[in-house]
């Protein structure tokens, strides 16, 4: 039985699902962790966001964050702290430090 789930979210359609997973896995007892990346950055401003705040580790590419024009905004992602915007060797922490690990 694994102890911790890594989500790598890649898109921005998916939210309701890695809403939904983590707060199944989070109900289990499991570690999670969520790097989001691509056009998934703009997810950080749906308000259904703040659902995983406390769930999960949280981390945004900060690439692709300032890459979608919103630099100067990342206090408005709740949950994400300055050191949360990172590049992608967050995610390939997370890869390696998770039992399991999903793509969206």
């Amino acid at each position: 039985m694994s102890d911790s789930l890594g989500i790598l979210v890649t898109s921005n359609r998916h939210l309701e699902y890695v809403v939904n997973l983590t707060e199944a896995a989070y109900a289990k007892g499991k570690k999670i962790q969520i790097f989001f990346t691509g056009n998934s950055v703009s997810l950080g401003f749906e308000p259904d966001f703040k659902k995983l705040v406390g769930k999960a580790r949280l981390s945004v590419c900060d690439v692709s964050f300032r890459a979608s024009g919103f630099h100067g905004r990342e206090d408005e992602v709740p949950g994400v702290g300055f050191k949360d915007f990172a590049t992608q060797a967050r995610n390939a922490e997370m890869a390696v430090e998770c039992d399991r690990y999903l793509v969206l």
